[in-house]
């Protein structure tokens, strides 16, 4: 039934490119998706801190529930990202420091959460990425519906099942999984040279002649 069903996930990016694909910055892999995709700046980092990488698991529920949730972690392989699309409402905490456990026995990979956590100073002493919404000390309900395993939507980020999900301290990416080796590539060879560049500054070398230039080609008027 459409809005109470678990699907199977039909596809997953493959691990060797997870694993290439966390040693860039998330910014680097935004730039190179031309600046369009991201899953809105409520959306932060909670843990104590490390990179997230990993295939999607994706959950969408109903606001304030976290039934679906429950059964994702059961679901999940190790090395999955579970990313839920709670609704962004802040009224009720849809996981806590027990679910996130249970996550780490599991060897998830990390966990997104359009929504909010609780036992926020646990979730802070600890490394298993948790990226959420917002913080509310009031518990979840248990009832359903939702589903598992279906496109779902973060502030006009669109994640698919099995598409790459990556975070660092700057915030959450997908990247779909048809384009990834692709986004790659651009991502490396930007975060290559950025690399150069900051290597320049260090060296007092840096060439900054391209400023004037765009001012002048924009006809910027500037005072003798």
């Amino acid at each position: 039934m459409i809005g109470f069903r678990i699907l199977k996930r039909r596809r997953r990016v493959e691990a060797g490119l997870v694993e290439r694909f966390r040693t860039l910055p998330v910014a680097n892999i935004s730039d190179s998706m031309s600046r369009m995709t991201a899953g809105g700046a409520s959306l932060r980092p909670l843990h104590r801190g490390g990179v997230m990488a990993g295939p999607a698991l994706t959950v969408k529920t109903r606001p304030g529930d976290n039934l679906m949730i429950h059964k994702a972690l059961d679901l999940a392989v190790p090395g999955d990202v579970i990313v839920v699309d709670g609704g962004g409402d802040l009224t009720n905490s849809l996981i806590g420091e027990l679910m996130i456990a249970h996550a780490r026995t599991r060897g998830i990979a990390g966990i997104v959460l359009h929504g909010a956590v609780r036992d926020s100073a646990w979730i802070r002493e600890n490394d298993l990425p948790i990226f959420a919404a917002g913080i509310s000390h009031r518990g979840p309900y248990k009832d359903g519906p939702g589903e598992i395993n279906v496109p779902i939507a973060i502030e006009g980020m669109v994640i698919e099942p099995g598409d790459l999900v990556v975070g660092d301290d700057d915030g959450v990416l997908c990247v779909p999984l048809d384009h990834a080796e692709a986004i790659y590539e651009a991502a490396h060879k930007k975060h290559a040279a950025e690399e150069m560049k900051m290597q320049a500054i260090t060296e007092g070398r840096d060439d900054r002649s391209w400023i004037d230039a765009t001012l002048a080609r924009l006809g910027c008027a500037v005072e003798a």
